[in-house]
């Protein structure tokens, strides 16, 4: 900018027909608090009252809606498919979850916000800034303050609004709590036992193959291979599919008798055919990589690897047990059978195993 340049000619002084404009002194003065508005609900006690219905209405939703949730979580099938529009085939259970919740929180929250744009104070108070430490006088003020809000909320004076706020409120970590409910299985012996266990000498249950569903005859095992099976009967499409072939999944593999290190193993199977569980003994993830020559069977999730010819027993990796084992035989038929369940529990570890 030239230094000979006059203030006058400067762009703030002139407007842009060239006359002279008003300029103020301090741009950043302090404009002051708007003025208030008055409110209908506080002049008019009728309005109020129908606020005060308004925001206990959707506290008693939202009481409604967690009660639902608790009902939807007892009711419905974690497994029950259906279809919804537009959101197409969802879980019904965690659609009802998510709809009551939502309701349940937004309730509250509309409450809430409803509650303190009809009904509490909403002249603003100008305050100056103070030291952080605060004197007797600023924890006085603070204290009288925090009073003069909550008679002017009107807390104590409206029972209906308090008293379904504190219902919704109360409610609400319910679902919470509910919740709990799925950080493990109730104090039973769910995880002891699968499918396999109904089996008894008197009626055994076949071996199917896990493609083609047919029974698996013991001819149809050659060394080197691993054939994957689960029990007759149990159908892709049941609804409980998913869960019970998670424990009754089973590898069978046919190792020579001679190579079989482990006797007991060795008597559990049937010439040199052994079934072992499937799902790996450290987070249980499903077993599939076989290395015919070591007889070695490896996690792909974590690395554990077990020995199949020596009670699938670990020998590197983070697994802590052993693969469960079948014991198996076959029928009049040559159909490979089962008697009973797994020699030991099925799946990861945990510190209820007996």
């Amino acid at each position: 900018m030239s230094q000979d340049m006059s203030e006058e000619n400067l762009p703030e002084r002139r407007s842009s027909e060239g006359h002279e404009v008003a300029v103020h002194a301090d741009p950043f003065a302090d404009p002051g608090l708007p003025p208030h508005e008055v409110r209908r609900t506080d002049i008019d006690e009728r309005a109020a009252k129908r606020a005060e219905r308004q925001v206990a209405l959707l506290f008693t939703v939202s009481m409604l809606a967690t009660a639902a949730f608790i009902a939807s979580y007892v009711s419905f099938s974690p497994h029950k498919i259906v279809f919804v529009w537009p959101f197409g085939h969802v879980s019904i259970l965690n659609f009802a979850l998510g709809i009551t919740l939502g309701v349940a929180l937004f309730c509250i929250g509309a409450g809430a916000v409803h509650w303190a744009r009809t009904l509490m104070s909403d002249v603003e108070v100008a305050d100056e800034r103070h030291p952080i430490e605060s004197s007797d006088e600023v924890r006085n003020k603070v204290i009288a303050d925090f009073k003069q809000g909550a008679a002017e909320s009107g807390f104590g004076r409206r029972k209906l609004l308090r008293n379904t706020l504190i219902g919704s409120m109360a409610l609400v970590p319910l679902s919470g709590v509910v919740l709990l409910r799925d950080l493990g299985p109730l104090p039973e012996k769910k995880l002891l036992h699968t499918n396999w266990n109904d089996a008894t000498a008197a009626q055994p249950i076949k071996l199917v193959s896990m493609n083609t569903d047919l029974p698996l005859k013991a001819e149809d095992i050659t060394v080197g291979s691993l054939v994957f099976a689960k029990p007759e009967g149990l159908s892709e499409d049941a609804e409980n599919f998913q869960e019970a072939i998670a424990k009754d999944a089973v590898m069978l593999v046919r190792i020579a008798p001679q190579d079989i290190k482990d006797r007991a193993s060795r008597d559990l199977g049937f010439e040199g055919i052994l079934a072992f569980s499937k799902i790996c003994t450290h987070v249980g993830c499903p077993i599939s990589l076989y290395e015919q020559q070591t007889h070695h069977v490896l996690c792909p999730c974590h690395q554990s690897t077990f020995d199949l010819s020596d009670g699938a027993r670990v020998i590197f990796g983070p697994a802590g047990h052993p693969l469960p084992q079948l014991a198996i035989k076959t029928d009049t038929q040559g159909n490979l059978i089962a008697t009973g369940d797994f020699n030991a529990p099925v799946g990861p570890s945990y510190w209820e195993r007996a």
